[in-house]
């Protein structure tokens, strides 16, 4: 089987996320996708506690979603994937990004151990060139461009100071108002 993992602070999770993995199931570029909330561990600091934005997660009714919440402990991604290549031993994974990780992904702890045991996955958003950051690798055969992705432009730093219903689905905007996440309406 072909696993998506997806992963990061998803604070919230919105529908621009809901819409890359219904595209990718949808395109059969994966069969499952294992979504993952992670910890505060870098400059990008969190509103929503790590409980919350799990909670959130397993609002998302989706018959491919797999919500992990244990091994998203680790502080790296390869850490993450090593983890889930013991776990999944029998799949294929493919870490999902979007283009605007693919500029720094060469500076990523140990990124050519997370192209040696799995393929990636670069969604375009904000028309950056893929192939310019993909081509500095040796192995460019381990990503998967998605160049035809209908991109939309939604910001969760933008929900957190304004929510949006429309931009979440039902369950997460209920669980947002309810636990008076972001300030509220």
């Amino acid at each position: 089987m072909k696993l998506g993992v997806y992963v990061g602070s998803f604070d919230p999770v919105h529908v621009g996320h809901i819409k890359v993995m219904d595209y990718l199931i949808e395109n059969k570029y994966v069969d499952k996708i294992i979504m993952m909330a992670t910890y505060d561990y870098w400059n990008k600091k969190t509103k929503a506690n790590i409980n919350a934005r799990v909670d959130m997660l397993k609002l998302l009714k989706k018959d491919y979603l797999i919500v992990d919440d244990v091994n998203n402990k680790y502080k790296y991604t390869f850490q993450i994937l090593d983890k889930l290549n013991k776990v999944y031993s029998e799949d294929e994974l493919y870490l999902i990004i979007s283009a605007d990780n693919i500029i720094t992904f060469k500076n990523w702890m140990n990124v050519n151990d997370i192209l040696k045991n799995n393929k990636v996955i670069v969604m375009n958003r904000n028309n950056i060139d893929i192939k310019k950051y993909v081509d500095e690798f040796i192995q460019k055969d381990r990503f998967i461009i998605i160049q035809d992705y209908p991109f939309i432009d939604i910001s969760s730093t933008r929900l957190r100071n304004k929510i949006d219903k429309k931009y979440l689905e039902e369950s997460v905007y209920n669980y947002i108002i309810d636990n008076n996440l972001y300030g509220g309406e």
